[in-house]
This record gives C-alpha cells, structure tokens and sequence, in this order.
C-alpha cells in the first residue's frame, strides 16, 4: 500500500500540525502524574527529528481518554508533553487549549525548530462527532497535516478525519512504518506464513482470523481463544473461562463463537495438515492448531495446586473447579518448531494468564521463538507486547504494533479512514 509520505513533500519551514499518537494513560507518583508507557511517544521520535530538520513550527495534536467532552484535569496533555520534552531534548510548550485566538496568537509567534502541545481535543464534544466547524479550527493551526496517529486511524473524529479534510496530508514515519508492516502481511507474506492467536476472547479475533484464514499457512491458538476452539471439538474445560456467546446490545446481535469455531474445524476437516511445515510429536498439523497440552490450576488469582493434561484426543480435559491458565510444555514444544520454520510470524493475544509468572512460560516461549524468526515478526496488542518486552529483545522483532483496535481492524481486511485518506493511489 502506498501512502502520500511526508518525505514526499518539501515541507521545510511549514507550520505543521503534527496528529501524534498520544492517547496514553497517565499515573500518580510522588504527586506528579506521569505516562504509564512513553513507546508511542518514542515510536515518533524519528517523524519529529526529520520536521526538525527542515525548520518547522510543529504543532502537536492529540486526544487523551473519553473525557466526553468536558475538561477532566486527570486527561490533559501536560505530562505528555513533559515527557515528550525529555525524551526529545527540547522544551515542549503546553497550551491549555487547543483552538481559540491564545492558540493561533501563540503558533503565529513561534520560530522555526519550536514545539507546542495543545489540549486534549477530547475536552470538545465536536471532536467525536466528526465536527467540521470544529476541525476547520483545529485546521487553522497548520498548513500541512503530518499523521503519525494510526492508533487512531479507524476513528472518524474531528482531529483524524475532520483536519485532513481542510489541509494537505502526509503519512509520518512511524504511520508508515505500521501501515507497511501489516499491509505486507496481508497482499504478499513471505511462506510460511503462521499467526499466533490467544488472549481472552475470541470476538475482537474473529475478522482477523477470518481474513487471514486464506492468508495464513496455519493458526496456533491459546488462551481463551483455544478454550473456545477446544469446547467446539467436544472437549469438557472445567470452569475454564471460555466467551461461549457475544452480544452486541448497540446492533441487537448475538453470537454463538463455540458454534462458529465448529464451522470452521468443518472447513477445515477435508485438509490432512500442513506438509510444509514438520513437528518432532509427529502431529498431523490442522489449519487451526488447538494446544496439545494445556496448564490447569484449581484457582485463578491463588492455587494450591497446579498440574498439566493432556488434551490430545482426550474429551474431559479439565476437572469441575479447574481453570485452564496456560498452553502446556508439548505444545509450547510444538508451537515453537513451527514458528521456527516460518518466515512470516504474527501474534496477537498472550498464551494464558501471563501476569502470574506461573502461567507466562507458553508465551515466553512464543516470543523466544519469534526471536529466533528468519524473516517478518509482528507483535499486536498490548498485553502481548508486554511479554516481549519484560521476556525477550524489543528490538530483535520487525514491529510492535501499538495501535490495538486499529492493528486489529487492518489485519480484519477492514478500511481504516485515515489510512484511506493518505493513500497515494497515482
């Protein structure tokens, strides 16, 4: 996918409003509020640099939580700010709003190199509504738009859709670098192709592993997702946590996933697995591989007792009043020989409940695996990037993917609005 890229554009000396990606969470300490996480602002560190550079006024965007509309002093971008100034080596001006005459009196003044913050644009109801009066103001503090929001790339509000609407827009690099990455696995993987799914639930999974399931050379699934896959194969699980039914009360839409999972293990059972890549258990690989093994505890928060079973052609895998927390040893075995082989690995969603040490080995194993890749890794979700970066070596994977909605929603074959709108299509 080509985008319009701001290294496209001879942007030296403009004014520009830079749509960062900066809706992070913020906590107490000693008093002061801080960012529970700067990635997003480190990942765009390099678009900044290169707007320095050339000379221009930047002026920074962002929305911060759902404030809905009203000033919440907990969700204004001071301490964004602050950090983003340590973490760049220049001051950081902060403005308690982010549009009004203070706003287009203060950017008017600026000298080139120099950057401002402006307010949440949350704090405006417009913002959410797609307001063009109020992205035609937001509009007026630049002449160009540099995007690097792709967090917010699937939201149709004032600062995403409204201000592209009004000015000249380019794609920063760090959107580039999340665009490319997961466009390239969707129009040209380079084989075999494997995507790792776990996590809790199925339902926010479910178009990507639909969209992908002619992509995708093999699924290895965990967590709750496999709990779902394991109960259509017939497997009892105890009181395993498993999203058996999903309602959507805003649409009026109710689903049976443990339904939809069977028709997928269907779809699947005239294929006798996966030739391309072997496996030392000698398992004849399905599309969709379930674990073979799982870690089973008879507690969530605080066991007394934990063990492994096997699963493998067995129907009552888990015990009444026992919880299955984690893929077992043969198949983080199994799932690593087949990462190991493929040159195109996505993963999204921890192996089980990876906050307890006890039940993170199947996803410590995954990401120690991925490390060991001869080819494309991708990591989605941030509960999945929080493995790989307490476990493993950021920087030994092609991409963390910070976006969470808006990765999913890529990968789900859908149409992000801002992504559309900074297509270079000539």
């Amino acid at each position: 996918m080509k985008l319009r890229s701001v290294q496209d554009f001879d942007i030296t000396g403009k004014t520009v409003l830079y749509r960062s990606p900066y809706d992070i969470n913020v906590k107490e300490v000693n008093g002061d509020l801080i960012l529970v996480d700067d990635s997003r602002i480190k990942a765009t560190l390099p678009t900044l640099k290169y707007l320095l550079d050339h000379h221009c006024k930047i002026v920074i965007l962002t929305y911060v939580g759902r404030p809905d509309g009203k000033v919440d002093e907990l969700l204004r971008t001071i301490p964004h700010a602050q950090c983003l100034s340590e973490l760049l080596g220049k001051p950081v001006i902060h403005l308690s709003e982010c549009i009004g005459n203070r706003v287009t009196d203060y950017i008017a003044h600026m000298n080139s190199g120099e950057l401002v913050m402006l307010e949440n644009t949350r704090f405006h109801v417009g913002e959410i509504e797609d307001d063009d009066n109020f992205a035609q103001e937001l509009a007026k503090n630049g002449e160009v738009v540099v995007f690097d929001g792709f967090p917010q790339a699937h939201r149709v509000h004032a600062s995403v859709t409204g201000i592209m609407r009004h000015l000249p827009s380019y794609a920063g690099l760090y959107f580039q670098k999340e665009v490319n990455a997961l466009s390239g696995i969707i129009e040209n993987p380079v084989r075999p192709f494997t995507v790792i799914i776990g996590g809790a639930k199925v339902s926010d999974k479910i178009e990507a592993i639909e969209n992908l399931y002619d992509i995708a050379d093999i699924f290895l699934v965990g967590g709750g997702v496999a709990n779902v896959f394991l109960k259509s194969e017939g497997k009892h699980l105890g009181s395993s946590y498993i999203e058996d039914v999903y309602v959507d009360e805003k649409k009026g839409v109710k689903k049976d996933w443990v339904e939809y999972a069977k028709m997928i293990k269907d779809k699947q059972s005239s294929q006798t697995g996966y030739r391309s890549m072997t496996n030392s258990m000698q398992i004849n690989l399905q599309k969709i591989q379930t674990p073979y093994d799982l870690l089973i505890a008879n507690a969530i928060d605080k066991p007394s007792e934990v063990k492994t079973v096997i699963d493998y052609q067995v129907t009552d895998v888990v015990p009444e009043g026992w919880f299955a927390l984690d893929i077992g040893i043969q198949t983080q075995k199994l799932y690593g020989e087949i990462i190991r082989q493929s040159k195109t690995v996505f993963w999204n969603g921890p192996m089980g409940k990876n906050e307890d040490p006890r039940f993170a080995e199947g996803s410590i194993k995954m990401a120690k695996a991925m490390e060991d890749v001869d080819g494309t890794t991708i990591i989605g979700g941030g509960n999945t990037i929080a493995v790989v970066q307490q476990y493993a070596s950021p920087d030994k994977f092609t991409l963390l993917s910070l976006a969470g909605g808006a990765t999913l929603e890529l990968i789900a074959g859908k149409k992000l609005p801002a992504v559309e709108m900074l297509r270079d299509d000539n």
